[in-house]
C-alpha cells in the first residue's frame, strides 16, 4: 500500500482556499507599505551563535525552544525562531548603516519554535517582524507601536490591550538588578528551576516565569520603573505623551521584560482576548545594543513580532472574513478555437484584467459551472464566428474576438 504523507506534527498547510489568511496578510503589507516599510528576506536558518549571544542563554528561545543542529561540515546552525536578530545581522553584514537612518524594514516568513502545539501555537509559524533601525527617538517607537495597532483597526480587530513599560538602559538598569536580586536573595524558597537558571543569566526574566505563586510574590518586589534615570525616564515619558497624541491606548504593566535580552527601554505587548498561552498577538522593544552586539556600530533600534496565526484567531473571533478575489472575465468556447480563446485570455491579462478559462477541457455545460464558482464578473463565449460577453444584470453583447479587450477595458 502507497503510504501516506501529511504535515509534520505542530506545522500546518496554508491553502489557496483559506482567504482570510491572504486578505488578512494583504492588509498587513498593504499597511507597511503606506508607511513607507520596505520588504526584507534573511535565510531559514542562522550561525547558532547569532541567536545565543543576543537572545540571552536564560531566553525559553534558546534554552528550550530553538532547533539547533550540526550541518556536514560541522557548523552550528538554527533554524530562525525570531526575526529581529536575522534582520539586525543582515544590517550589520550590508552596511545599512551608510542609508538613510533609520532603515524601515519588515519580513514575514516562518519561524521555528519547539513547544507545546496547540490552538494558534505551532513549532513552524508565520511572523510579520517589523523593525526600525538607526534611530533613538522616541516618535519612532510611538510610530512602531502605532503601526501595529493600525494593522488592528484595518482588521476590524477591536478585543486589545496595550501593554507598556520601560526597563532602563545600560545606565540605570545595574543599580536595579543589585535591588531586584536582594529581593530575591530573600525569597529564594519561591525559586523553582527555571526562575533560578534564568537568575543566573538574566535575573529581569525572572518576571517571565509562568509560576503563579512566584507572580503573585513578584507584585511585591521592586520594579524598574522606579528606578529609570532621567535620561530612560524621559524618553518613556515622550513615548506616552505621542501615543496619547496618536490616540493608542494602552495600560502600564510594571512587570513587563519580554523574554529576549537584546531590549531596553520601551517594551510592550500587544494582548488579545484568550485567556491562555495565545493572548499575546504582538510583542518587541527598543533594542539599543543589540547591532553593537553583534559586531556593528552603536546604533539603536526598536521593532516587533506578531505571529499570523493568533492574529487569525483575533480576526475570526470578530467575525472577520474575506472572499476570495474576484475574476473581471472568464472565457468560455462554444464552437470557437481554444487556441483563439487562449490568445483572447493573454489579451485581456495583458490589458490589467484578471481573468481565467477552463483546462480541463470541460464540455460547455461544464465550463459554464466553472465560470459560476469562480464568480467572474463576465463572462466572455468564444464562437465560430466572434464572442458574446454576458455580464449580470444586462443583455448580451455580440462583438468580434478583436473588440472584446476593449469592451471590458471600457
Amino acid at each position: 500500500m502507497t503510504q501516506k504523507f501529511q504535515a509534520p506534527r505542530g506545522t500546518h498547510d496554508v491553502l489557496p482556499g483559506d482567504s482570510t489568511w491572504w486578505g488578512v496578510l494583504g492588509v498587513i503589507e498593504e499597511t507597511l507599505a503606506r508607511r513607507a516599510w520596505r520588504r526584507i528576506q534573511t535565510p531559514g536558518f542562522e550561525e547558532t551563535g547569532l541567536f545565543a549571544r543576543t537572545s540571552g542563554e536564560a531566553s525559553d528561545v534558546v534554552h528550550k525552544e530553538m532547533y539547533t543542529f550540526e550541518d556536514r561540515g560541522g557548523r552550528s546552525l538554527t533554524l530562525r525562531p525570531e526575526g529581529t536578530a536575522p534582520i539586525a545581522r543582515a544590517y550589520v553584514e550590508h552596511g545599512m548603516h551608510r542609508e538613510p537612518q533609520p532603515v524601515k524594514a519588515f519580513t514575514v516568513a516562518p519561524m521555528y519554535r519547539y513547544s507545546r502545539p496547540g490552538r494558534g501555537r505551532y513549532r513552524e509559524h508565520w511572523q510579520v517582524s517589523v523593525e526600525a533601525i538607526g534611530s533613538a527617538e522616541a516618535a519612532i517607537d510611538a510610530e512602531v507601536i502605532d503601526v501595529y495597532a493600525e494593522i488592528l483597526r484595518r482588521l476590524g480587530v477591536t478585543q486589545w490591550e496595550l501593554r507598556l513599560n520601560s526597563i532602563g538602559d545600560a545606565s540605570c538598569r545595574p543599580a536595579y538588578v543589585e535591588r531586584l536580586n536582594a529581593w530575591l536573595d530573600a525569597h529564594v524558597d519561591l525559586l523553582g528551576e527555571e526562575a533560578l537558571h534564568k537568575r543566573a543569566t538574566s535575573p529581569l526574566q525572572v518576571f517571565d516565569v509562568k509560576d503563579p505563586a512566584l507572580q503573585a510574590a513578584l507584585d511585591a518586589a521592586p520594579r524598574i520603573g522606579d528606578s529609570l534615570c532621567q535620561e530612560c525616564a524621559e524618553h518613556f515619558a515622550e513615548v506616552r505623551r505621542r501615543l496619547d497624541a496618536l490616540g493608542v491606548p494602552y495600560v502600564l504593566d510594571a512587570a513587563l521584560v519580554r523574554g529576549l535580552d537584546y531590549y531596553s527601554r520601551t517594551t510592550f505587548e500587544f494582548v488579545g482576548p484568550d485567556e491562555n498561552a495565545n493572548s499575546t498577538i504582538c510583542g518587541g522593544g527598543r533594542y539599543d545594543r543589540l547591532i553593537e552586539q553583534i559586531g556593528g556600530p552603536p546604533t539603536p533600534g526598536i521593532g516587533f513580532g506578531a505571529g499570523l496565526e493568533r492574529l487569525l484567531l483575533a480576526v475570526e473571533n470578530e467575525g472577520g472574513s474575506w472572499e476570495q478575489p474576484r475574476l473581471d472575465a472568464f472565457v468560455v468556447v462554444d464552437g470557437g478555437d481554444r487556441v483563439d480563446a487562449q490568445v483572447l485570455l493573454k489579451d485581456l491579462r495583458g490589458a490589467g484584467l484578471a481573468a481565467d478559462m477552463d483546462w480541463a477541457g470541460r464540455s460547455l455545460k461544464g465550463q459554464l459551472s466553472q465560470a459560476g464558482r469562480t464568480g467572474a464578473g463576465a463572462l466572455v463565449i468564444v464562437g465560430a464566428a466572434g464572442a458574446t460577453i454576458r455580464r449580470q444584470g444586462a443583455l448580451d453583447e455580440a462583438v468580434a474576438l478583436g473588440e472584446v479587450v476593449a469592451t471590458l477595458s471600457a
